[in-house]
């Protein structure tokens, strides 16, 4: 299947549905794959709410690569990409099918933008960490869509706008990663406390959230020029991008809500938003 007739007719494969929403998942640490806490309770509870996918679309922050890729092999593995955390975490499977067919339709919606198929990455714990909440029986197939780390924050709104024809299809796109995400400060023996943020983290988060609610979404864009605060909540880009794919997606009439808003460890927030 290498040419565009391949692509158009294996693009037919995903019936019309309802629109799907579209969610951004603070992920926080690989720890919540197997804690439980009120983060997991969110996750749970937001699936709930949620119809029954066809197949998902991630763009999770643990994917950032030189050009845009998009998994497409038939079972993803299961990526155990970090260290220092107990066996047990290391023991987690999550043995969802991939769908090449998704592959092929995402590469063909995203051009002219180069879309490489790749066979090697699978899902990573910014994907299986919280998917597995939704979907614990990991009976929805899932893809990952890879970050390109050359282009700014605009292009990654926009290009998003390309995949909304898939939520027509029954695809869930999730984009995962953290807004407020600083590790060089996370304050470890703070860990545990509720909703504990430094001063600058507090500001941050209030500070991106009335953009969410205000549907003012540009100011996102230069984060770097704006505030210290969102300056050091975002120190680097990657936890923060895929928040701009799930926005990128909004429609005009759509409501945009929060849960799971709370800051962790003094440096880190777990906000996830849900629009439909």
């Amino acid at each position: 299947m290498n040419n565009l007739n391949d692509l158009h007719a294996i693009s037919g494969s995903f019936p019309t549905t309802d629109k799907m929403p579209v969610l951004f998942l603070g992920h926080g640490s690989p720890m919540n794959a197997i804690e439980e806490n009120q983060f997991v309770t969110g996750f749970r509870d937001l699936a709930r709410t949620l119809p029954q996918p066809n197949a998902i679309l991630c763009i999770s922050a643990h994917w950032y690569t030189k050009g845009t890729k998009v998994t497409a092999m038939e079972m993803p593995k299961t990526i155990h990409d970090f260290g220092g955390f107990p066996p047990e975490l290391f023991a987690v499977q999550y043995p969802a099918k991939g769908s090449p067919e998704l592959a092929l339709e995402t590469k063909e919606l995203l051009q002219p933008v180069a879309v490489e198929l790749d066979d090697t990455w699978g899902l990573d714990h910014g994907a299986w960490s919280v998917i597995k909440h939704l979907y614990p029986e990991a009976n929805v197939p899932v893809i990952q869509l890879s970050i390109d780390y050359s282009k700014p924050p605009e292009y990654h709104f926009e290009l998003a706008k390309q995949l909304s024809d898939l939520r027509y299809k029954g695809i869930l796109i999730v984009g995962s990663g953290n807004i407020v995400h600083n590790l060089r400060l996370v304050d470890y023996p703070n860990f545990d406390k509720d909703n504990y943020g430094y001063d600058w983290a507090i500001e941050a988060r209030e500070i991106v959230n009335n953009y969410l609610l205000d549907g003012n979404f540009k100011p996102l864009f230069d984060y770097e020029r704006q505030s210290k605060a969102l300056q050091l909540a975002i120190p680097t880009p990657e936890h923060f991008l895929p928040l701009l794919y799930t926005l990128g997606l909004k429609e005009k009439k759509e409501e945009l809500s929060l849960f799971n808003d709370k800051l962790v460890a003094g440096s880190l927030s777990m906000t996830s938003v849900k629009i439909m």
